[in-house]
Formats: C-alpha cells, sequence, structure tokens
C-alpha cells in the first residue's frame, strides 16, 4: 500500500469516528464535505435487518415475549430452590449487546455512511452510551433484582469501553450495574465466556442465561459450522426456553460468522459470494 493510499485509509477511519461522534444529521454534512462522497462498504446487505430491528412491531413483540417466558421461567427456578441455609444465592446472567442494549443505530450508521466497522468506531458508540434498552429487559431485570436474584452482564466489550458501557446501562435504569457485575472481555483473553460464567457459578447458582449469540450459554457452539451449530442446539434442546432465553438478533452474530467459515481476512466479494453460497434456493425445470 503506497503513503498515499495509507492517508486514505487514516482519514477515513478518522472521519468515521468523528461522524459516529456527531448527531446524525450533522454527521452526514462533516463526512460528506470532509471526504467528498462515502466510503465505500458492502454492508448494503445488512439493512433488511436493521430495518426488521428498529422498524417492526413484530420485533418489539417477540423482545416482550421473550423476557415473558424469561420471568415466567424465573418463577418457577425460584418456587424450586432449595430451603437449606447452604444453598447458593440465585443470579441470572445476560449479555449486554442485542439482549439488554439496543445498538441497531449503530448498526445502521455503518450502512448509511457505507463504511465497515472498526473497533475505534465501535468504542466511540460506546463512549456516547447512547444504546436503547431492549424492548422488556429493565422490566424483566429490576422485577428479578427485586426478588433477590442477583444480575451479572457478560459482555464481550473491552476495558476501554467498561466505563461508557456502565453509564448506558445506569441511564437506562438497569438494576446491580456496577464494576463487579458488568464482566467485560479482559486484555488477551479469547472470546470465551466460559470462565467468567464460572467464576459467577463459584458463588451463586445460576437460574437462567439471557443471550442474543449461543456462545452467550455455552461454548459448545464456539467455532462450529452452520450444521454444526444447528445439531447442537438439536442436541440441547430442553435448555431453549427454560434455561436459555434466546433474544433475537438478525442483524450480526457467531451465525453470520460460520457462513465465512470464521475466516475474518474475507474481501467483499468473497463474503459476498460466501452469503449467496449460503443461502437454499428451489431448482425450477424449464418446460419440455
Amino acid at each position: 500500500m503506497d503513503l498515499l493510499s495509507r492517508a486514505i485509509v487514516r482519514l477515513s477511519r478518522a472521519v468515521l469516528i468523528c461522524a459516529l461522534l456527531l448527531p446524525v444529521g450533522l454527521s452526514v454534512q462533516a463526512q460528506t464535505s470532509a471526504m467528498g462522497r462515502q466510503v465505500g462498504a458492502d454492508n448494503e446487505y445488512q439493512a433488511g435487518a436493521i430495518l426488521w430491528t428498529q422498524s417492526s412491531a413484530e420485533y418489539r413483540a417477540l423482545a416482550y415475549q421473550t423476557f415473558s417466558l424469561a420471568k415466567l421461567r424465573l418463577d418457577q427456578a425460584l418456587a424450586n430452590r432449595k430451603s437449606s441455609r447452604l444453598a447458593k444465592p440465585p443470579a441470572v446472567i445476560v449479555d449486554i449487546d442485542e439482549t439488554v442494549l439496543d445498538n441497531s443505530r449503530f448498526q445502521a450508521e455503518l450502512v448509511l455512511r457505507q463504511v465497515a466497522y472498526t473497533s475505534e468506531a465501535w468504542q466511540a458508540w460506546c463512549d456516547r452510551a447512547e444504546a436503547g434498552a431492549v424492548p422488556g429487559a429493565v422490566e424483566f431485570l429490576t422485577y428479578t433484582s427485586r426478588h433477590g436474584v442477583h444480575v451479572f452482564y457478560i459482555t464481550n466489550r473491552r476495558q476501554l469501553e467498561k466505563a461508557g458501557t456502565i453509564t448506558n446501562l445506569r441511564k437506562l435504569g438497569f438494576p446491580g450495574v456496577s464494576e463487579a457485575t458488568v464482566m467485560i472481555r479482559e486484555q488477551g483473553a479469547t472470546a470465551s465466556k466460559e470462565s467468567r460464567r464460572q467464576t459467577v457459578a463459584l458463588r451463586y447458582r445460576i437460574v437462567l442465561l439471557v443471550g442474543d449469540n449461543l456462545n452467550d450459554f455455552a461454548d459448545d457452539f464456539a467455532g462450529k459450522s452452520i450444521a454444526d451449530r444447528k445439531a447442537q442446539v438439536d442436541r440441547q434442546r430442553s435448555e431453549f426456553g427454560s434455561r436459555f432465553i434466546v433474544v433475537p438478533n438478525p442483524m450480526y452474530g457467531d451465525w453470520e460468522s460460520a457462513i465465512y467459515g470464521y475466516k475474518s481476512n474475507l474481501t467483499e466479494a468473497e463474503r459476498s459470494a460466501s452469503r449467496k453460497a449460503a443461502l437454499t434456493g428451489i431448482s425450477i425445470q424449464p418446460s419440455p
């Protein structure tokens, strides 16, 4: 890459970070005047999923349904808990992004700007602490906390993003938010949440896990192919809707990573080809 190309890349990243720190109307004007054009990125394919999340009443209905089921299962777990004083206190573990916090505005900005995701832009968004609450999430966790159940927020956000995350959660009224209960991904650690789940399990009885990604529940799903992920779900089907509560998220996740074979260095053309290859259609035979 020559010096001019490197300079353009650096400028593009800087503009994106500034864009995400400004109101939408201003950020459009700022990026257009700075670059003269949008930075090309093939993420238009995400528009339908983002629109469904932001616009459909069905998404809200499913989110409310999800947390209604979670409340029902929580009540059942509390009714069945052991009376022994030696029993561990109950706890609920929730993921953060697209489980209790709605980041669809950030995802929409990437499509509107035609720019790719970067960790710098994501950190700028986290620092803004402006994500909304997934419908029903605050009410469910407030109910959970009021019934003496501890809440732990296990996320793969990074240390640099922790302060903004805590601010965002508190601003929305989520209960029990602290340095100890917001468990981020430590520097240099893998994406696995298992060690953090085990840390909670040492002192608490985990009665429910709520997430939008199968890796939020167990490492049994991590790094597996599309077919193997489905097979693992079938093997653990009794857990879903019982101890594992899934929040819908069509925008991104390990389901998409599996389509790309967990390869992070694919070109836009290769990613597009992988998505189309994963589609199952119908074959229409020509008339004789």
